[in-house]
């Protein structure tokens, strides 16, 4: 697994007067100044309450391409360019695959990207409009990277997974949060595992922040993945650092249905080492909170629906006075098909 070594200068006072998106911490990023960007960054950071429990759910379906996965795509493909790299592939379950597309065609490299049969056509058709070629793979996720990993062969495979570059871009998460809470650190991050990119990012950001002095801890992280695909909650709970080997259900949650995750061991480490934990959340769950998110005027991936419930499982538990930061990860508009289905089922 590729990780880079790599020391961040950034201070907070550098921001004075930079845009409100991610490059306003270019010191934190292992890049040139001629980035490939759409603006992406600086999503709302809002209180919600649910049960009686207030939340703040960053709202990181306002990406350009309509989730989180712009952060780490922005940086690798601004690093691939610099590379003078023409032609990428990369799988994914459909997220990643639409930011990498998105941000190649802004670099202006050649893209294929794979992935399941099954994936949203919502997201197949928005990798095909960036002008990707398309690659439906049938089986399992793994078997999309497997066939991935083929194709990279005879060109640069630019994994969200693998790529520590990708993983410098989603760390941006942890530096806007603690920004926008006057450069602190909440008590607790709830987010999603699937691969676990967002959540790896966001304790690499809150580690270089603490490691600089700017904060004064990482907060606890808390994992939150679907119970019909949970190798690592299922790890967790054995008290192991790699992945078990499951039998994966089937999942609305299509984000963060990994079988055998990459970087797996690196995510039980981090929630081990923050003092976390993880949540499993049932179809049923994801299901209604999508609803009651729907209802409140929020339309985001069945994916998104199962970290709020995860998020709001964890939320009875919480301290009296505790801050807890979710985010929304996916725009519904990317899985609305699959959306309709299931509201209808209710």
């Amino acid at each position: 697994m590729l990780d880079l070594r790599f020391e961040s200068s950034f201070q907070p006072g550098m921001t004075v007067g930079r845009p409100h998106d991610q490059w306003r911490y270019r010191e934190a990023l292992p890049v040139g100044d001629e980035v490939v960007t759409m603006g992406e960054g600086w999503t709302p950071l809002l209180s919600v309450t649910f049960d009686g429990r207030a939340l703040l759910i960053k709202q990181e379906q306002l990406f350009p391409t309509g989730s989180y996965k712009d952060r780490g795509a922005a940086v690798l493909m601004t690093r691939l360019r610099e590379l003078g790299v023409k032609r990428v592939v990369e799988d994914s379950s459909g997220n990643a695959g639409g930011a990498v597309a998105a941000y190649a065609a802004r670099a202006g490299i050649a893209c294929d990207i794979y992935v399941p049969e099954d994936t949203s056509r919502a997201k197949t058709a928005q990798i095909e409009a960036y002008g990707a070629t398309l690659h439906r793979v049938p089986g399992t996720r793994e078997d999309t990277a497997r066939a991935a990993l083929e194709a990279a062969a005879t060109c640069v495979y630019a994994s969200h997974v693998y790529s520590p570059w990708f993983l410098q871009g989603t760390k941006t998460f942890a530096y806007e949060v603690a920004e926008q809470l006057g450069w602190t650190t909440p008590d607790t991050l709830v987010l999603p595992v699937g691969n676990g990119t967002l959540l790896l990012g966001a304790y690499m950001g809150f580690m270089e922040l603490a490691r600089a002095g700017i904060v004064s801890h990482v907060p606890r992280i808390i994992a939150v993945q679907a119970a019909a695909c949970a190798p690592l909650a299922a790890a967790f709970a054995d008290g192991l650092d790699e992945p078990v080997e499951i039998h994966a259900s089937h999942t609305a949650a299509e984000g963060i249905a990994i079988a055998t995750p990459a970087r797996g061991s690196q995510v039980l480490a981090a929630v081990r080492a923050t003092g976390g934990l993880f949540v499993t959340v049932s179809e049923q769950e994801i299901v209604t909170s999508l609803w009651d998110c729907c209802r409140r005027g929020w339309f985001i991936e069945p994916t998104s629906a199962a970290v709020v419930a995860g998020a709001r499982r964890y939320a009875r538990t919480m301290a009296p006075g505790e801050t807890i930061v979710t985010a929304f990860t996916g725009h519904g508009l990317k899985a609305a098909g699959k959306v309709a289905e299931l509201v209808e089922s209710l």
